[in-house]
């Protein structure tokens, strides 16, 4: 991506939202990675342990094998397999059998909303995660995630709602932790009028979480729009100054 463009939007944040933590991206590719490759796990590990390390600055690499969740797998479209039973796994579970995580009241629910997801296969051999300000020339990020606490959420909400006449330029879908920062947006590329997603509501994915944080993940032509906004938004007004005074 263009460095110019890079570095305009780390200029821009830090001056309307300072001190708050930049965002990272992710990308596919079939490409050698320019990232390290994370090695297959031993036993079950959540992608958000991970990407601790990606929200400090280092930039990770993960194919299908580096990924130690069948979820994970799923919802970044390595492997589109679900495990047996997973319609009571998601719900009651079975007695004496397997524990239910009680996400869905009913099998019959779960099965019902698994009808509704559309098939998503991965676009390349590889998902690379950056942090922004860890981009290249090189690098094409397809889709930018935010960690961020409420005031600085209240902020990228109004600012990805600025420019749509749609009261729902931002939305919340039920799925993994890993579905609302990677497949949701992902897809939302291809829509005439791209949305954000919110998300982490995901109660397995919290404990890699702090308490006060939530996903806020925009595909990258929408966000583009957003930093071209920001200078005329509400960002330079009183109100948002109050604001702004708090985060930092």
């Amino acid at each position: 991506m263009d460095a110019n463009h890079r570095d305009q939007f780390i200029r821009l944040w830090e001056k309307y939202f300072p001190g708050a933590e930049l965002p990272i991206t992710f990308y596919y590719t079939d490409e050698a990675p320019s990232a390290d490759l994370v090695k297959p796990p031993v036993e079950h590990r959540c992608i958000f342990a991970d990407l601790v390390k990606v929200r400090t600055g280092q930039s990770l690499c993960f194919d299908a094998q580096a990924l130690g969740c069948f979820g994970g797998k799923r919802y970044l479209g390595f492997d589109d397999t679900l495990m047996p039973n997973f319609e009571y796994f998601l719900s009651c579970g079975i007695p004496g059998k397997l524990e239910g995580e009680r996400y869905k009241k009913t099998p019959a629910l779960v099965k019902a909303g698994l009808a509704k997801m559309a098939k998503f296969d991965a676009p390349g051999k590889f998902i690379v995660f950056k942090r922004w300000d860890e981009l290249t020339e090189a690098d094409e990020p397809d889709v930018v995630v935010f960690f961020a606490r409420p005031d600085v959420l209240s902020g990228l909400f109004t600012l990805a709602n600025f420019d749509v006449a749609d009261p729902n330029g931002v939305f919340t879908p039920f799925a993994a932790g890993c579905g609302s920062i990677v497949q949701y947006p992902y897809r939302e590329q291809a829509s005439d009028s791209s949305r954000a997603v919110l998300g982490l509501f995901d109660v397995s994915a919290r404990p890699f979480i702090p308490e006060d944080m939530l996903s806020f993940a925009v595909p990258r032509n929408k966000f583009e729009r957003m930093i071209d906004n920001m200078a005329e938004s509400f960002l330079i007004t009183p109100s948002w100054a109050k604001i702004r005074k708090r985060i930092a």
